[in-house]
């Protein structure tokens, strides 16, 4: 290769570079979007932006450039008239629709996870999670005092999960009766999704109190007396099942602690019992993935990580269980099933 030749790709490698740094722009506007309601005053109707500025209470100018980003990445549209519109992509970012994203998008982008993201160098020079140099305390410890970020978090992970749910709870292979206990199961939309496909199922949704004080079970329809609440903490102990349930539990923690909750699980499976890792699995090479992202998250905010398949395996020896299959979902979460070693 010749200088010249080099001069041109040392150039396009840096216009690349620099377009890539440009792209956390992108997640900020989709945050303003999300934080104004914008499109919920768009719905199935294309406006002008007046109109969208007037109904948000927002500067119209400055409503016009997030939405010009936006639809870059094909969120909304801009017709040749002006107007906005949702497209297909962007009808989630709405709150008035099933599994409406705008929560999600406003945990994700909350400053508990976007201010430890602007320091992962720390994370690699001091070998540790960002998030306690920022806040002053671990993840969780500030989510329990926090009262408002306690709120955006589970509220928002809710909304992640919930178009999760269905087709994990159809992935899982379960027992026609029994016990099936959520284990940090939040909200229990989870738990809803498996009572109502196995209705000689039982169910309990094992939480903090300040999470199941937001449970959806009483109100939800065909499950009726065959859920219980219980309280604790799951590194002390978990209620006794014939499943155990983990959906985005395990990558929140070190190999040590998860060690010390899949432990519990162990000791209080019923004979013949599993335990059901509901998590990403990290594939192998270049591929594109979502956990690969949400590894650096993890990395950012937490001690925890996303696991490949061996990391799993590794994991589970560790507390007396067995990698038995790993089932993929139309989800970026698998199913890793584990049963007594």
């Amino acid at each position: 290769m010749g200088q010249t030749e080099k001069d041109e790709e040392l150039r396009g490698s840096s216009a690349f570079l620099i377009d890539e740094a440009l792209g956390f722009l992108f997640p900020a506007a989709l945050r303003a979007a999300a934080d104004v309601g914008v499109a919920d005053h768009l719905g199935e109707e294309a406006r002008t932006v007046g109109e969208l500025a007037e109904a948000t209470g927002t500067d119209a100018r400055n409503l016009h450039r997030v939405l010009r980003l936006l639809a870059t990445r094909g969120v909304v549209t801009e017709q040749e008239d002006g107007r906005f519109a949702l497209t297909s992509a962007g009808q989630a970012l709405r709150s008035d629709v099933p599994y409406s994203a705008r929560t999600a998008v406003q945990m994700l982008t909350d400053r508990t996870m976007w201010r430890p993201a602007g320091e992962l160098s720390r994370c690699l020079t001091d070998g540790t999670t960002a998030f306690e140099a920022i806040f002053g305390m671990p993840f969780f410890d500030h989510f329990a005092k926090d009262e408002r970020t306690a709120a955006v978090f589970h509220v928002g992970m809710a909304a992640m999960s919930d178009p999760e749910n269905g087709p994990i709870a159809a992935a899982c292979d379960l027992p026609e009766t029994g016990t099936v206990v959520d284990i940090g199961g939040g909200h229990g939309g989870l738990l809803v999704e498996v009572l109502r496909r196995h209705p000689r199922l039982q169910g309990v949704l094992y939480d903090r109190p300040h999470v199941l004080g937001g449970h959806r079970l009483a109100a939800a329809e065909g499950i009726a007396g065959r859920w219980t609440l219980a309280e604790g903490d799951f590194f002390d102990a978990v209620p006794a099942g014939d499943v155990h349930l983990l959906k985005r539990i395990t990558h929140d923690w070190d190999d040590d602690r998860c060690v010390t909750l899949l432990s519990g699980c162990r000791r209080a499976l019923h004979p013949g019992g599993r335990v059901l890792i509901l998590d990403a699995v990290v594939p192998e090479g270049n591929v594109p993935h979502q956990s690969k992202a949400l590894d650096l998250m993890m990395m950012g905010s937490l001690t925890g990580r996303e696991r490949t398949a061996a990391d799993f395996a590794e994991l589970l020896e560790g507390a007396g269980l067995r990698l038995a299959r790993i089932l993929p979902t139309s989800t970026v979460l698998s199913v890793v099933e584990a049963v007594a070693a």
